[in-house]
């Protein structure tokens, strides 16, 4: 059985080979599938009451559970951050849920889950240098200098954990979900996957989205702390 990502186009660009792998187009087919529901969002709401009813309520709801979400995990001052986690939380919990529609998730490939996780590692250092300056890079020394590269190594640490927690849950998810169907049983292949399916693909999968997105947020709020 291989699990490998399969390779489904090499062309050259300047003489740069250039791969669109499974992860790509599944990528590219999840980006698009945001951008239709964001216009149908858009178009919904073009006219808003000010009593909520129907779409306009459940939009409003979500809204305010999120800014709740955020301003929980991350404080105040952090709230603009909103945009970009929101957009990652979607994106996130579509390709972790993908495999109900037969499509190998692209959180399933360590080199989608490592730039989100590297984004969140740069913006922990850059925040942290911005709002508490001198006291940011102090922290490295603490409680002694001799513990300097003990902590810069906590640091690096962080996208390296963040990576592979998202990518290891839902890469081992879609192995397990593949042997259930390569097992020979008819009665197996069809009955018992539908379960394992709603844990392994829907509850899973939101629950990864929940966990990359609080522990995101919240090194980023702890960095940028200043009380």
């Amino acid at each position: 059985m291989d699990f490998s990502i399969k390779i489904l186009k090499v062309f050259y660009i300047g003489g740069a080979e250039v791969w669109i792998t499974e992860t790509t187009r599944n990528t590219w087919i999840i980006m698009g599938i945001l951008i239709i529901l964001a216009i149908i969002a858009r178009i919904k709401m073009r006219k808003v009451g000010d009593v909520p009813s129907g779409i306009q309520n459940a939009f409003e709801l979500a809204v305010e559970a999120y800014d709740k979400f955020l301003l929980e995990s991350a404080g105040e001052k952090l709230m603009y951050l909103g945009y970009w986690y929101f957009t990652i939380f979607a994106f996130v919990f579509v390709s972790n849920i993908s495999g109900l529609l037969f499509m190998r998730p692209p959180t399933a490939d360590w080199t989608v889950t490592f730039p989100l996780a590297f984004v969140t590692f740069s913006l922990i250092q850059g925040l942290g240098a911005r709002y508490r300056k001198g006291k940011f890079v102090k922290n490295l020394f603490e409680p002694n200098i001799i513990f300097f590269p003990l902590n810069v190594i906590g640091e690096l640490a962080r996208p390296i954990s963040l990576s592979f927690r998202l990518f290891g849950n839902i890469l081992a998810g879609m192995i397990l979900m593949s042997l259930l169907y390569a097992m020979p049983p008819m009665f197996i292949r069809v009955a018992i996957p539908i379960p394992l399916h709603m844990f392994f693909d829907l509850f899973a999968g939101v629950l990864q989205t929940y966990i990359f997105s609080i522990l995101s947020l919240s090194f980023i709020g702890i960095s940028a702390a200043t009380d």
